[in-house]
């Protein structure tokens, strides 16, 4: 993300001109904008003609500069876009005013963003302008008879390929250099900065003595790691021993998954950890809270809004002028998921609370 103007407004608003760069920086842009801000951009939008001449087409598409008041914000991760809707409340026409508009967002679009900012919002941004310098990571898991290609993101793991080939004896048996020989094609078309190689065994080790051959390039890129299993578990075991950080120190996802692992075991314990919005704002309020962990769906939540009769801004708040930090879990990524299933929000605190 980069940040290209910044300055205060009428209201006590911020404008802050972002220009995402990245798939990751239109996720985070999902967490960042919230119904109410005023969001602008370049866009194109249908408009009716009256001209009598002319024969009714359904109108012709224009270029323009819109300002939304903001009602929704949707991050469409297959599309590579951001959707941002609500009403058109500047604009060079008009007639167009108070009308419904969505602005689709890509990569290197600038973006307006006007608003009452939160410490949690600044905090995401400036996470994402720090984050444009990390490496991208692949981490390729194999055994004999598959192999698993996934990319790193801040908004979760995508896998990229899943590669079966049987290797055992027997009519449908085929060598397993077939295998190592796929992986080896999905490894040189990924665009990434840094490959983990990670699985059970001596396979790995078979795979890269492989890949060597067939493309000298790529085994500066790779780096090897024992797992007990392949595929989105092998991934999460990598992502827990922290050899994604040896590449990309500042990986959200690692630091969800030790993060959720250490609350876990305070859970199991029953030692010093507290989940569920009540329970965690009771904590926040006895500055008991040294980490709070909060799932990043929950922060578009207010008060009577499901089992929340709490406000989440107001914990967040609390925790930080208390001392404690705060990490945003991505609800896109296992971590983010157990957390849902722990009320969206958790705590690790500094002492238990009786």
């Amino acid at each position: 993300m980069r940040i290209a103007d910044r300055h205060q407004v009428e209201g006590g608003r911020e404008r802050i001109t972002v220009v995402p760069e990245t798939l990751d920086d239109l996720w985070h842009l999902t967490y960042i904008i919230e119904p109410g801000d005023e969001v602008g951009g370049d866009t194109t939008r249908r408009i009716q003609r009256n001209d009598d001449q002319m024969r009714d087409t359904g109108g012709e598409r224009e270029h323009m500069y819109v300002t939304l008041a903001v009602d929704d914000v949707e991050f469409a991760r297959f599309a590579n876009r951001l959707r941002v809707g609500g009403e058109i409340v500047d604009c060079s026409r008009e007639d167009q005013l108070g009308h419904h508009h969505t602005i689709n967002v890509e990569e290197r679009e600038e973006l307006e963003i006007t608003k009452h900012w939160k410490s949690d919002q600044l905090d995401r941004l400036n996470e994402a302008v720090e984050a444009t310098e990390n490496a991208d990571v692949a981490v390729a898991t194999v055994e004999e008879g598959q192999a698993h290609v996934h990319t790193v993101a801040q908004f979760g793991t995508e896998e990229r390929a899943s590669i079966t080939a049987p290797t055992g004896k027997g009519e449908y048996a085929r060598p397993r250099e077939e295998l190592f020989q796929e992986l080896t094609d999905v490894l040189s078309r990924l665009d990434v900065d840094a490959i983990i190689l990670a699985g059970p065994g001596f396979t790995k080790q078979d795979a890269l003595d492989y890949i060597a051959d067939e493309a000298p390039d790529l085994p500066e890129m790779i780096t090897t790691v024992d797992t007990s299993a392949v595929g989105d578990r092998g991934v999460h075991e990598v992502l827990k021993r922290g050899a994604v950080d040896e590449v990309q120190a500042e990986t959200r996802i690692a630091e969800e998954a030790d993060l959720i692992d250490e609350l876990m075991a305070e859970i199991g314990g029953g030692e010093k950890a507290v989940y569920g919005p009540d329970a965690v704002a009771e904590a926040a309020d006895f500055g008991a809270v040294e980490h709070l962990l909060v799932l990043d769906q929950a922060l578009r939540r207010e008060r009577g809004d499901g089992d929340w009769d709490v406000d989440v801004d107001d914990i967040v708040e609390t925790t930080e002028q208390k001392g404690g930090e705060v990490t945003v879990f991505s609800s896109e990524f296992d971590p983010g998921r157990q957390l849902a299933n722990l009320g969206e929000i958790a705590a690790i605190l500094r002492y238990r609370l009786e």
